[in-house]
């Protein structure tokens, strides 16, 4: 299905919906249970009780080993579904839970069947699905009267990528989420102390980076006296990725994404070339990265379980691996767990490795990669936009414990922060510290909806010297979730604000019409490969018969609908 839509287009939706924002303040009066909203009509309140009690079935991702809830609540009885319910009346149903590995074959399968629940969390390829299925409600008047002042303010704030992502022949399909840059961004953890106690520094070449691999792997960081430590974790068997995709551009973990950008290579990305669009999979520099990442693995460096592990995080939280990559936030992956077992673990971050003219060069992402998505003849397709507005508000104020369950069991929950939400944070809080501002500076940053709590627990947590950042200067026995949080925002943040970095974009961020048909086995056939190459299993003069298998096999007419859709 191709979109029928133009950049005017595109302003003329901004300004209507901004218009509509701005309208009278005067609240119209909620619908009855069961009746839709009327059309072209007034602002409403954003956070409305029903008088009669709603429903709402959804179709929910949820982790089947995940012990995160205390005893007695469930997925569907929890302190956000309890809330959803004192606040709004509407109550919460599952139409369908899948876990991660089996969300994305659910969701084909209700596609298919078209058997939606009431609304949902959907990627870019399903939105397209379902619009040229004709499944959805159209959301432009439910997000003109329905979305809040601070949601609008982000989501306006993409110049128009976030409403472009969800728009066909000129309306919305989709709430967009809207995620920080600094997601899309892949940076180097490693163990400090580890580099440490060798007497090492940071690797800032990938010649630098096999010697302190070799060092992790062969000197006995961890000193137990066993040869049983990984140099470098990579991406686990199954849903793991060696690198990020136009597709799925941010949160990659344990990938090799900084390593690609080393050697200049951009897989998974469409690339300007001279004019021409050209993918980044199939060019001399992936060859070269691949060789690269062949040589480390031959030598024992990455770890020779890559394949077969079922967890990439496990050596990591167990203190066996000394370099991962991975985007900001890992105090909420990995770390908290590693530092709870060895309070010694000091992972640090770092933008490196660095390129052939000592940059640091990574790829860089679309802001929108989730979508809320609405049944096209349910009868309150304005539930979903208040359940997002009611969970922005919240987390705002700080209502939810999430020690309590994390904001993943949410129901609808897809990310909406500012782009730069995690460099204003950093800076924020380092001037706080510092006595250089107060909280009360930043009373005006709504949109920034946990900065207030941030500038509050960060004393509870960090020690003097506070332009230190090792884990010696933290105390999270103090708040581990504050900790959590801190010491991504803050050790994960600094390299985004310490480091002058090249942007590389894709061209596109979505499919083509050929890509619907053709995309699942393609990038199938390169995983395969990459992987093969990787492991030595393929010699690396195999790539070179892959790039001409992908381009017979509907890749070089991609190419050419990819040049067609940027005119």
């Amino acid at each position: 299905m191709k979109r029928k839509v133009s950049m005017t287009g595109m302003v003329l939706l901004s300004a209507a919906l901004m218009l509509g924002a701005c309208g009278s303040p005067e609240k119209s009066a909620e619908p009855a249970a069961g009746e839709a909203a009327a059309p072209n009509s007034e602002p409403a309140d954003p956070y409305g009780r029903y008088d009669e009690p709603t429903t709402i079935s959804i179709g929910m991702q949820v982790d089947p080993t995940d012990k995160d809830l205390p005893a007695g609540d469930t997925p569907l009885d929890n302190q956000y579904t309890r809330q959803v319910k004192e606040a709004l009346n509407v109550q919460v149903e599952h139409a369908f839970t899948a876990s991660a590995a089996n969300m994305r074959q659910k969701i084909s399968l209700a596609i298919a069947s078209n058997d939606l629940p009431d609304a949902l969390v959907v990627n870019a390829v399903e939105l397209r699905q379902m619009v040229a299925a004709g499944q959805l409600a159209d959301l432009t008047e439910v997000y003109n009267r329905y979305a809040s002042p601070e949601i609008k303010d982000i989501i306006e704030k993409t110049n128009g990528v976030a409403l472009k992502s969800v728009t066909f022949d000129g309306k919305m399909y989709a709430i967009p989420g809207v995620q920080a840059d600094a997601d899309g961004i892949h940076i180097m953890w490693i163990r400090q102390d580890w580099l440490d106690k060798l007497g090492l520094e940071p690797p800032k070449s990938m010649e630098e980076l096999e010697t302190v691999a070799r060092a992790f792997v062969e000197k006995d960081p961890d000193g137990n006296g066993s040869a049983d430590t990984i140099g470098i974790s990579g991406p686990q068997s199954g849903d793991g990725k060696m690198y990020a995709n136009f597709l799925e551009s941010k949160n990659n973990l344990y990938g090799f994404d900084p390593v690609f950008s080393a050697y200049g290579s951009f897989p998974g990305f469409w690339l300007d070339n001279g004019g021409s669009p050209v993918y980044g999979s199939i060019q001399p520099e992936t060859k070269e990265a691949l060789a690269g990442l062949r040589d480390l693995y031959a030598k024992g460096l990455i770890d020779p379980e890559m394949a077969v592990r079922a967890a990439s995080d496990e050596p990591i939280i167990n203190g066996k691996s000394g370099i991962f990559f991975a985007p900001w936030w890992m105090g909420y992956g990995p770390l908290t767990n590693a530092v709870k077992n060895n309070a010694k673990a000091d992972w640090q971050a770092y933008a490196l490795p660095l390129n052939a003219d000592g940059a640091f060069q990574p790829h860089a992402a679309t802001p929108s990669t989730e979508f809320v998505v609405v049944r096209k003849d349910y009868g309150h397709p304005e539930i979903p936009m208040k359940m997002l507005n009611n969970l922005f508000k919240n987390e705002m104020e700080n209502t939810f414990d999430p020690s309590k369950g994390g904001p993943g069991f949410y129901p609808l929950r897809v990310v909406f922060a500012p782009s730069d939400e995690i460099e204003f944070t950093n800076k924020a809080v380092k001037e706080v510290l510092a006595g250089t501002k107060t909280k009360e500076d930043f009373a005006d940053a709504r949109s920034y909806k946990l900065l207030p709590s941030d500038l509050d627990s960060i004393k509870t947590i960090k020690q003097e010297p506070y332009d230190k950042w090792n884990i010696e200067t933290w105390t999270p026995d103090a708040d581990w979730g504050a900790w959590t949080r801190a010491y991504s925002m803050m050790v994960g943040g600094n390299p985004l604000v310490e480091t002058e970095m090249e942007k590389v974009k894709s061209l596109i961020y979505e499919q083509t019409p050929l890509m619907e048909s053709r995309w699942v086995n393609l990038k199938k056939m390169e995983d395969e490969m990459f992987l093969k190459i990787v492991m030595g299993v393929a010699p690396i003069d195999s790539f070179d018969q892959f790039v001409e298998d992908w381009k017979r096999q509907g890749g070089e007419q991609i190419t050419k609908e990819v040049a067609e859709a940027l005119q």
